[in-house]
């Protein structure tokens, strides 16, 4: 694929943002990602924008770029789920691969008030078979993916709880992480609130609110850019089911289709990966995401994250900047933080949490209950 990412711009996850409006936080992300590359406004002739923005129901884009003062030839919206942000990327590819456009701006950001729960008045299948049985919301669906898991392969909350543990020594290093400086245990989490059984309060994603955002140019322009160019070298994605109830199964799910289709693409194997940035909702989603990557055989990956290193220092560190488990997860910009985060390591600019000789990252998103998948591979040339 004939792409880059030139830009990347993303604001500290914060609990709340009190008096501020999603297109607010839209409007200053997008600022830092064009910043980032050096470009003004009136360089992007393309705009791929995520479906929740509070301020209107419809017509997203031509409200995000009449906000920003664009006036894009391509727009569109990419509903994914936390599978947005890295969809948007070879989406922005293929737009410019067709002429469509030159300079495609990504961004996705979501405002947080205290004391309010977004509800959702539509009817679907998911509200029909599933919620009547109890399977109500996220934690109870992954909670069913972790017992099944544990079932299965013998997977322990023990070799879960490591994984998180690890992230958050990788969060102590990112200036911007939500839990910079808050320690962890695997005792910790294991001590932490169940909320459904198997899953531990701690692991499970904090709702934040921020912004997350890239710029996306062909890889011949990219080289005009002031950073290396971090090239789109693969790109996959799958969509298999909404309702849990529907799923063709448990331990694994549309990223391992995704995947080695970004694999196949970058002419690639998971034994050339320097780096994973892996969508992280939920532990057990880290985990599975191991398996279906091929980083470890299927079943394996308790035993796997219990015997390596998983954070910057490890021979393959996942999710540098903490992973939304321990950076923050602010709604759908919480899967865009994957992608900032390899683009910086690629680039060399992760600071203390630099990994060595990184060239080639392997990026996940994952929407609604392993439903929605993305996968991208991500190249910095020698």
């Amino acid at each position: 694929m004939d792409a880059a990412v030139v830009g990347v711009g993303e604001l500290a996850p914060q609990r709340y943002s009190e008096g501020r409006t999603t297109l607010d936080l839209v409007a200053e992300v997008s600022r830092l990602a064009l910043d980032d590359c050096g470009l003004e406004p009136d360089a992007v002739d393309g705009l791929l924008v995520g479906p929740q923005v509070g301020e209107t129901p419809q017509h997203v884009p031509a409200t995000v770029a009449e906000y920003l003062g664009l006036r894009p030839a391509m727009a569109d919206v990419v509903d994914l789920g936390g599978a947005s942000g890295a969809g948007m990327v070879w989406r922005a590819g293929a737009a410019i691969a067709a002429g469509m456009c030159e300079t495609v701006l990504c961004v996705l950001g979501n405002a947080r008030e205290r004391g309010v729960t977004p509800r959702s008045p539509n009817r679907n299948p998911i509200r029909e078979f599933d919620v009547p049985y109890g399977a109500s919301g996220a934690n109870t669906s992954y909670a069913l993916l972790a017992r099944r898991h544990m079932h299965e392969y013998g997977t322990t909350s023990e070799q879960l709880a490591k994984l998180v543990v690890d992230q958050r020594l990788n969060a102590h290093l990112h200036p911007d992480a939500v839990f910079r400086g808050v320690g962890l245990t695997v005792d910790d989490v294991l001590g932490s609130p169940m909320v459904v059984d198997p899953l531990h309060l701690l692991e499970i994603v904090m709702p934040c609110a921020g912004g997350a955002a890239v710029v996306v140019t062909s890889a011949a322009r990219a080289r005009s850019f002031p950073h290396p160019v971090v090239r789109v070298a693969g790109a996959g994605e799958k969509v298999t089911h909404r309702a849990m109830s529907a799923a063709q199964s448990l331990t694994s799910g549309p990223l391992r289709p995704a995947i080695q289709r970004a694999y196949a693409q970058a002419g690639i194997t998971a034994r050339d990966l320097d780096l994973l940035s892996l969508y992280d909702c939920y532990s057990i989603v880290a985990a599975i995401t191991l398996e279906d990557a091929g980083v470890c055989p299927v079943g394996t990956s308790g035993p796997w994250i219990a015997e390596h290193d998983l954070t910057w220092r490890g021979e393959l560190p996942l999710n540098t900047h903490g992973g939304q488990l321990s950076f923050g997860q602010a709604d759908l910009a919480g899967g865009m933080s994957h992608l900032v985060e390899a683009v910086r390591q690629l680039r060399h600019e992760a600071g203390d949490r630099q990994v060595r000789d990184v060239g080639t990252a392997l990026v996940t998103g994952n929407g609604a209950t392993l439903s929605e998948a993305t996968a991208l591979v991500l190249r910095r040339p020698d």
